[in-house]
């Protein structure tokens, strides 16, 4: 996308926000803040780049295939980079995903450039013997830069390296010390995060200095390969680069000089290999800097070079940058925030999770090379399970058409796969995590967008379909695709002792709670088709959650603390699990991750944290739980004592949870309370992974004041964290704003303040609840306003409607 299109577009936006905002009523054009025209000045890509975070702080476009960044040498670095400046730099490679777990996924086709090899023969070529540290700032840092679609560091050695982003298509500028003589630059096949390249193909041109190649490569999360090829073109800036002086191949630290195809050297079972070039420095007096322009493609390398010249035909750096961070503020600026009376870092700590809401999954239409399409692809779910609760809710708001992308995308991979995708990496299948969890996507999509589903060109019979696959059919490999849904059907829950042939008998507690939620979701797609028997039938399977609670079992050491969610046998019968089970409390100290063996029936989470996990039925739950007074007893005994785990995505939704027993302020306190304690603008600034922008969209929701419960038409409602917030969302070209009257800052630790929610109006009428809000308001262009409050106790209001609604209330009918 061209610079004055996008910022054309931009504008028009701007101008748009602005004069509805000056015509709502209640607000003056007074009192309405400016807009934030460059919301990515605000972005800190650092955030939750060392300590586990597993951040990507490099270039790309919203969902770009390419992610173009610094990989380094730490164990930790499983999206290429690490904050910690005692790691050392190896490459600057053109595919990453980020927040993830797992193994280390993607890293490929490094590049590097020599400034002093003493000799072409003698450039110490291997990952382990050119990598270099970086500079370090007086405080420590490393002397690294980030911004959304730009990033650069300084090395030791004196080089400066610069990476910005096309779809496909990533450039890197490289600028050589004074002295150099001899500027040399290396393109790495072989070497992705797992070092797993095989059958490596490799040719250059001496004449051109054209690199390309390609290589098969281990999935990160499950048992598959995937290939993929690249493209390297280079270009002087400033000065005409010539053709190379001296070129090869090498294999790990020997390059052989003249050689044109790793063919000619590969002969042996070492997996390092790549093309090295000398190029003729800049002429004298003036620096050398050279551009190398990297296409990527998963079918072939002409399609590779092919992506590269058809994006960056001009090699011009800083017009890819400048198209790249107009597209960002484009997207980013859809939500404006009043920054008055607000520390700048609230405000670049809500920005910067939006931003990375959009990194993931990647836009990779017209590299599958599984099957022919016109539909779109995405790919890099790495997992549905994480982030179906809150990613795609916040698309909702403000980046419908991407999502309705995404949304034909997956329809397409069940119609050539027969079943949604749940969790894949560079077309390979990972492992499932839950259940079929696109489910819950697709009908976030469908219920909140399905009067435009048709005009953004989604099926609705196409997508129905792909959720009954989903809902009927049980796959050779459920532990790839699909549900165990054959024992679901026969049994409604998943039993503990009972072996299917088709994956390993592990976390049948939370994937019996999973299915469930899933089938809620196909639902509310039924009833909003206007199917009523199957939305009755699916209704009816979503109560299938509670078929694993058993009212006997007790919390260790609080007698009150009664029932639980708990395996179960096919005869019916109750297994037991410790409630401490794989918390920090947990006598065994076990960790409920992903493994074959372990037979507990949890997964990544405590059944005292599970035994709170029914969104679209916490009515139930509570009743279930002994009533209001016992429920709260029991979520205040759960986050005083730290089994709530902030890094796990079902207990997202649980400080907000309060609301269902009529204490809203509780759950004002709590997620302020959540954000206070686990997230920060530093490099260690998240809880966990961010898997794939689940944290981002989390941490994101939290500071909008606002919970989305998926696949419905409700957002569970707080106060935001600015005096005022706004949505613009294209399907509708409507701005929709939250105001808060009387506010007065933000408690630094989350506790009290003036930010309780008192009473709720929408466009100057009095709204049903204090405690959510209906899809209607932001379809419609509203104007909500806040009273805000010191009082904790308020509650949702008066009124039958008052209280968010459940499954069991007649709430989803």
């Amino acid at each position: 996308m061209h610079t004055p299109t996008v910022k054309r577009t931009y504008l028009l936006w701007t101008c748009f926000l602005s004069c509805v905002s000056g015509t709502i009523q209640h607000a003056t054009r007074q009192n309405t803040p400016p807009a934030i025209t460059d919301p990515a000045s605000l972005v800190l890509p650092f955030i939750g780049t060392t300590n586990g975070g597993h951040v990507f702080p490099g270039a790309t476009l919203p969902h770009g295939m390419v992610k173009t960044g610094m990989d380094t040498d730490s164990p930790g670095n499983h999206a290429g980079y690490d904050g910690n400046s005692t790691f050392n730099a190896t490459g600057f490679s053109q595919l990453h995903d980020s927040g993830t777990g797992g193994a280390v996924p993607l890293s490929n086709f490094k590049i590097w450039a020599f400034p002093n090899c003493t000799e072409f023969r003698h450039c110490p070529t291997s990952l382990d013997s050119r990598k270099v540290l970086r500079k370090v700032l007086p405080d420590g840092s490393p002397d690294d830069f980030a911004s959304p679609g730009y990033f650069s560091t300084n090395l030791s050695n004196s080089m400066r390296v610069e990476l910005t982003a096309a779809r496909r298509t990533a450039l890197h500028r490289y600028t050589f010390p004074l002295n150099t003589t001899e500027p040399r630059m290396l393109v790495d096949i072989t070497n992705d995060g797992q070092r797993s390249g095989i059958d490596t193909t490799m040719t250059l041109d001496p004449m051109t200095g054209r690199v390309v190649g390609g290589a098969s490569f281990a999935a990160s999360f499950g048992p598959g390969r995937y290939n993929a090829f690249t493209c390297v073109d280079f270009k002087g800036e400033g000065f005409d680069l010539q053709k190379p002086t001296e070129w090869g191949a090498w294999l790990v630290d020997t390059p052989v000089l003249g050689t044109t195809n790793v063919a000619q050297i590969y002969l042996s079972f070492l997996n390092e290999a790549g093309g090295l070039l000398t190029f003729p420095p800049a002429p004298e007096g003036t620096q050398t800097k050279i551009l190398a322009r990297v296409g990527v493609s998963l079918v072939s390398t002409e399609q590779a070079c092919q992506n590269a010249e058809e994006e960056i035909p001009d090699f011009d750096f800083e017009r890819v940058h400048q198209d790249n961070r107009a597209t960002w503020n484009d997207l980013l600026g859809r939500v404006q925030v009043d920054m008055t009376g607000v520390p700048l870092e609230t405000a670049q700590l809500f920005y910067s999770s939006l931003y990375r809401s959009h990194i993931s999954p990647a836009d990779y239409t017209g590299e599958n090379p599984k099957w022919n399409s016109s539909e779109p692809y995405y790919d890099s779910y790495y997992c549905n399970w994480d982030t179906y609760r809150t990613l795609y809710p916040l698309m909702s708001l403000h980046d419908p058409v991407v999502f309705s992308r995404i949304v034909r995308g997956m329809i397409d991979i069940q119609r050539h796969e027969g079943w949604l995708p749940e969790c894949r990496g560079a077309t390979a299948m990972h492992f499932i995590q839950g259940g079929s969890n696109a489910d819950p996507i697709l009908g976030e999509f469908f219920v909140k967008f399905n009067d435009q589903a048709e005009s953004m060109n989604v099926s609705a019979t196409d997508l129905y379909n792909a959720l009954l696959a989903d809902a009927e059919l049980q796959p050779p490999n459920w532990n790839l695709q699909g549900r165990q849904v054959d024992l679901w059907k026969q049994l409604n829950y998943i039993p503990q002792d009972m072996f299917d042939a088709g994956g390993a008998n592990t976390k049948q507690v939370s994937r019996t709670l999973e299915h469930a939620f899933n089938d809620f979701a196909i639902s509310q797609v039924a009833k909003t088709m206007g199917n009523v028997e199957d939305g009755a039938k699916y209704s009816q399977r979503a109560n299938n959650s509670f078929n694993v609670w058993n009212p006997d079992v007790v919390q260790p050491d609080r007698p009150d603390i009664q029932g639980m969610m708990q395996p179960r046998f096919a005869n019916g019968t109750f297994n037991f699990t410790d409630p401490r089970h794989c918390s920090i409390h947990d006598p065994e100290q076990a960790t409920c991750f992903l493994n074959a063996i372990n037979r507990d029936g949890f997964y990544e989470g405590s059944p005292i944290l599970y035994s709170q996990y029914a969104p679209h039925d916490t009515a139930q739950l509570l009743q279930l739980q002994g009533g209001v007074e016992s429920f709260i007893t029991r979520l205040d005994f759960i986050f005083n004592n730290n089994y709530f785990e902030a890094t796990d995505e079902p207990s997202q939704q649980m400080p907000f949870m309060y609301h269902y027993a009529n204490r809203p302020g509780l759950s004002t306190q709590r997620s302020r309370q959540v954000i206070a304690e686990f997230f920060n603008t530093s490099v260690n600034g998240l809880p966990g992974n961010d898997d794939s922008g689940a944290m981002g969209s989390y941490a994101a929701f939290y500071l909008l004041g606002l919970y989305p419960l998926p696949a419905t038409r409700q957002f569970l409602l707080s106060s935001p964290y600015f005096p005022s917030i706004s949505f613009f969302n294209p399907a509708f070209n409507s701005t929709t704003t939250i105001i808060s009257n009387g506010f007065a800052g933000n408690p630094e630790d989350g506790t009290g303040g003036h930010v309780f929610v008192s009473n709720v109006t929408v466009n100057g009428e009095p709204y049903k609840s204090n405690c959510f809000l209906d899809w209607d308001v932001f379809t419609n262009g509203s104007t909500v306003e806040l009273t805000l409050s010191e009082d904790i106790n308020l509650t949702c209001g008066n009124g039958p409607d008052a209280l968010p609604p459940s499954l069991s209330t007649g709430g989803y009918d």
